[in-house]
Parts: C-alpha cells; structure tokens; sequence
C-alpha cells in the first residue's frame, strides 16, 4: 500500500503545482484576446478535463510518466496579443489552426525538426518578451493595492527560500484567501458556481493567423514540446513523439471551440511525476502522471467558481500571481537567450520587439519579434566582402 501511495501523492502534487501555478495564466490570455468570463471559466474546464483524460491514456498505453499540460507561455502570449479584428471567435478560430499544426507535427515529422532549427537565443528571447509584461503585474500591482498583494509577494518570497516549487502554489492560496475576503466586504461574488462549456464558432482571420496562430504554435513546440521531451529523456524515458503530438493536436481541436487554447508536452511539472522521487522503480512512475490526469478531471470541477471569483476581483492583484508564476520563465528564457556571445544582438532585438507590444499592419509583436530576430541574425551572420587588393603603383626612375 505504501508503494502505491507514493506515486499516487506524486501525481496529485504534480497536478495542484501546475494548476495553481499558472491558471491565472490562462485565464489571463483567454480574457486578454476577448473571452468573457464565462468563455474563460469554459476554456479553464475544457483543458483541465481534456488534458486529464489524454494524460491518462497515454500514460497507461505507453507505461511511462507523460505529463500533459496547458500550454503557459502560450497563455502569456495571448494576454499580452489583445483582442484582434474578428475578437473571440478570430481567436478561437487561431486555436484550431494551431490544433492543426500540432497534428501535422506529429505525422510530418519535419515541421517539427524546422521548428527545432530556429536558433535557441531568438525563440527564447521571444519568450522572454511574451512574458515580460506579465512580470511586471507584481510591481504594478503593489503599487496600486500594497495591502492586497503584499501579502501574496511576501508569501512567494518566504516560499522561494524555503520550498521553491510550492512560491507560486503559496502565493496563489494566499492570493484566494486576499480576493475573497475583498469580495465578501463588496456583497460577495456574483456568477456561475457550477462548471459548463461555452462553445463559440470559430472565425478565420489573418490578424488571428499571424497575431496568434503562428507564434501561439512556435512557442508551444519551442516552450513546452522540445523541452518536455528533453525533460523525459533526462530521466531515461523516450516520449512516443508522433503519437503524443497527434494526440494533444487533436485534444486540443476537440476543445477549441470551447476555449481551449493548446495542449502539450508538460516541461516544469513533469520532473515531478518522472524523478525518483515519483517512485525509485522506473517502471511504476506512470502512476503519478496517471493520477495526476484524474486529479485534474477534479479540478476542473472547480474552474467555474474559481473564474466567478477571480473576475470579481481587481485585476492588478490577479495580475500579481500570474507575474510571479512567469518569473521563473522570463528568468530561463532570458539566460537561453544570452547564454551564447554569438547572436545576442539579435536575441536582444527579438525580446525588445515581442515586449513592445507593437501591432503593425494587423500583425502582433510575437510574429515581429520572430521576424526581426531571425532578420538581424542572417544580416550579422553573412559574410563580409573584403575589398579587393589594389595593384601597388608602377614607380618611374630617371636614368
């Protein structure tokens, strides 16, 4: 019985650190490109549920700790986009289309290899730029309410010292506890406690291709998928790479409609699940991702009235835990992108442009961002023509 708990205990870990590390993420990118709060909590119980059930089933079929999960900097990313022409329903629409390619990564193999290809500084700067702005939410918010997320910075910063994976975890019940002492002084929250499905028809624009589509797909595979995979084989598991990408593709066309942005490859959390600490038997560790999936089916039981309750709230001290919860990835990303001398210019040019928040010709900043990196690169990169040697001048003698 001891051995099975332990697995077990690992699984329902993994699960409440990813959901309550960065739900406010998600909920954040979903409103931030026009969902209401009801097409929010939709969108929060679709991935919950989903991603539970294909994690279950690909963890019993393959026998090996696969951990799914919500696609975090893709969140980011759709806070920081803002609505585009075509609002919710162009989102929705960008949702299926990156459904799409997650799919044909899996059965076209080279897609995912020239994803892979692009260079490491320019995806991770774009990262950083994706979640810079998020990560300022902290310090904005202290400033405009220090009494509400004081707290919340000061139980992150307690739990950073003393048990790093559960900061964001602690500031997030704290953050709880702050709202909903705020909202029974206004006369308590008012809203659905019950979870449903809001179902939108998707719209095909070119601002949802280019402003969310692509870059919502390149920072998928580039922030959750390669690494994810990098993550399980460091623990000596090979992840069946077709089959799970033509899974979440499809999961994630599934939930589309009802507000689910992208699911993956998880990449922090499945250390949880795959390390020894999971279970020292290799073997057994697909229980903890199995558990985790069914602890996620429960969670998403309660999407509803946690989105009821966030959005009654002021944004800035939602806006705070959902900073926090990216610090560790602008920290990373920022790292990647300046870890090799060679091309941090570029690196630099790409996180200036995606945390601009600039939007040209319909075109969000992440596709820019992409764009000029890989354009400042190629320019820096390519050879310099030397100017061609001059003949020495013929001298005269008088004789």
């Amino acid at each position: 019985m001891e051995q099975l708990g332990r697995p077990v205990t690992a699984g329902v870990l993994s699960a409440l650190v990813g959901f309550t590390s960065s739900c406010a993420v998600v909920l954040a990118g979903l409103r931030g490109v026009g969902a209401s709060p009801a097409q929010a909590a939709s969108g929060l119980l679709a991935l919950c549920v989903v991603q539970g059930a294909v994690m279950i089933w690909l963890s019993r079929r393959h026998r090996i700790p696969l951990t799914v999960a919500w696609s975090t900097p893709g969140a980011a990313l759709l806070a920081g986009t803002g609505v585009v022409s075509g609002g919710w329903r162009a989102a929705v629409g960008a949702f299926l289309v990156v459904a799409a390619l997650i799919t044909v990564t899996g059965l076209w193999p080279r897609l995912g290899r020239v994803i892979a290809s692009i260079p490491v500084p320019i995806a991770q700067g774009m990262l950083a730029g994706i979640v810079f702005d998020l990560c300022l939410a902290p310090v904005r918010g202290f400033a405009a309410h220090p009494w509400e997320v004081g707290p919340v910075l000061l139980a992150w910063l307690v739990l950073l010292r003393l048990a790093p994976k559960w900061a964001v975890p602690a500031a997030f019940a704290v953050t709880l506890v702050v709202v909903s002492v705020d909202v029974a002084r206004r006369g308590g929250a008012h809203g659905a406690l019950l979870p449903h499905l809001d179902f939108a028809l998707p719209a095909f624009t070119g601002a949802g291709l280019l402003s969310i589509a692509v870059p919502l797909y390149i920072v998928t595979m580039a922030g959750q998928n390669i690494p994810g995979a990098a993550v399980m084989a460091s623990y000596g598991y090979q992840v069946p790479w077709r089959e799970t990408m033509t899974s979440t593709g499809l999961a994630t066309a599934v939930i589309a409609s009802a507000g689910g942005h992208a699911l993956n490859l998880a990449a922090i959390t499945a250390s949880l699940a795959a390390s020894p600490a999971a279970d020292p038997d290799p073997a057994r560790r697909w229980i903890a991702s199995s558990t985790a999936g069914w602890a996620y089916l429960v969670l998403g039981l309660l999407s509803a009235a946690f989105t009821t309750l966030v959005s009654a709230a002021p944004v800035d001290v939602i806006g705070a835990v959902a900073g926090l919860a990216l610090v560790g990835t602008l920290a990373s990303s920022l790292s990647g992108a300046l870890s090799a001398p060679e091309g941090r210019e570029a690196a630099v040019i790409t996180f200036a442009v995606a945390a601009s928040g600039l939007t040209f010709l319909g075109v969000g900043a992440a596709c820019w961002a992409l764009a000029a990196g890989l354009l400042v690169r190629t320019a820096l990169a390519a050879p310099r023509k030397r100017p061609a040697a001059r003949e020495p001048a013929e001298t005269s003698s008088a004789g």
